[in-house]
């Protein structure tokens, strides 16, 4: 595994400008694969989601070109047909202008009776969209497996809005399990399933091999992501990712809470590569779908990675730079307010603001305007 970087880079005031990703690409030794029918699939749920949800710019560019939906599921389903992949990539384009915080009861309705279900609220429809045709091949078990993790993902979303209203910081334990259903990857590794075509049995699901590489790849994907999400979250002062946890309640600095992350994270991994070993046998037939759910889980280790940096989401129009070098360069705390005072920062920086302006003036009803 490769070491961790330090970086000593201060302020003035010995705050930190600046601090060095870990280096997940040679960590991770999967290869990364592309579907290939991603340039298709983008192209038809960049349409259904303008369609449906009525977008407008803005929000065209920002939930189409930089959040790219269709490149996210066609790095973690590069073996999905077209009909799969496009459910996925609606689903996962679903996930990005859905307000999980507001609409829990309306979506949870269209999942329970998609083809009875009505609304005028666009996030209910475009749930009845994508999971009526995701029901069409489901089997019952991955649908109800399906359905109450998305419960579990609204849940643990009201949740983090509440502890961000109240200032309330986590303790590292109760802020990974909140994380493990906030990261939505318990109801992707059901859509796993639904990409593959297969219905794992009760004993399969149950069982703590199973579990443990379900819960190594949901920590490493969901950590990686808290390090890659962190130089805006702390622009906002939020304390809601595990590097601000660390720091808050282990005392660390930033580079070593991101070092101490990165070497959680490369345990996760050797986790993942140990625990098929030890899979038990539950018949030649079941075992080929094991194999294919551990293969999916496996991609889902690799695919949010490549997405980081060919989205703007994270790194803005400089991620591939930030891919070679590993520097991220921290945005001044209270940016956003400063970039609408001085229009050349935002200028810069359009590809964050955009992004972090929509989530957080929706979780406190704050209303931004430029």
């Amino acid at each position: 595994m490769a070491s961790t970087a330090t970086c000593t880079v201060t302020r003035s005031d010995s705050q930190p400008t600046e601090f060095i990703l870990p280096d997940f690409f040679s960590d991770c030794r999967y290869p990364m694969r592309l579907n290939p029918h991603c340039d298709s699939v983008s192209r038809a749920t960049d349409q259904w989601l303008c369609s449906e949800a009525r977008l407008v710019e803005p929000d065209v560019t920002k939930y189409t070109t930089i959040l790219r939906p269709g490149y996210f599921a066609s790095s973690c389903y590069p073996d999905a047909d077209a009909f799969h992949i496009k459910v996925c990539a609606d689903f996962h384009g679903w996930s990005d202008v859905n307000d999980a915080w507001g609409v829990r009861d309306c979506c949870m309705s269209a999942f329970r009776d998609p083809v009875n279900f009505q609304t005028e609220r666009y996030s209910g429809k475009l749930c009845e969209s994508f999971f009526s045709r995701f029901k069409e091949t489901a089997s019952p078990g991955c649908t109800e497996r399906f359905i109450h993790a998305m419960d579990l993902w609204f849940i643990a979303a009201a949740k983090e809005v509440e502890n961000r209203a109240k200032g309330h910081i986590n303790d590292v334990e109760s802020y990974i399990e909140l994380r493990r259903d906030l990261s939505s990857c318990k109801a992707c590794f059901a859509v796993v399933e639904f990409v593959c075509q297969i219905d794992l049995p009760e004993e399969v699901v149950s069982h703590p091999v199973i579990m443990a590489l379900e819960e190594a790849t949901n920590d490493f994907v969901s950590w990686s992501n808290d390090i890659y999400s962190y130089n805006m979250e702390q622009s906002y002062h939020s304390t809601h990712d595990l590097i601000a946890v660390l720091m808050v309640k282990q005392g660390l600095d930033l580079q070593g809470a991101v070092d101490h992350y990165a070497q959680l994270c490369n345990i996760f991994l050797r986790r993942f590569e140990e625990n098929p070993a030890i899979l038990p046998s539950w018949g030649e037939e079941v075992d080929k779908d094991v194999a294919k759910y551990v293969e999916g889980l496996q991609n889902w280790i690799v695919g949010p990675l490549q997405w980081s940096f060919e989205s703007a989401r994270y790194f803005g129009k400089d991620a591939h730079i930030v891919k070679q070098n590993r520097i991220v360069k921290l945005v001044p705390k209270d940016h956003l307010l400063a970039c609408l005072a001085r229009p050349e920062w935002k200028e810069e920086s359009c590809f964050y603001i955009e992004l972090y302006t929509h989530e957080y003036v929706h979780m406190y009803q704050f209303l931004y305007k430029s």
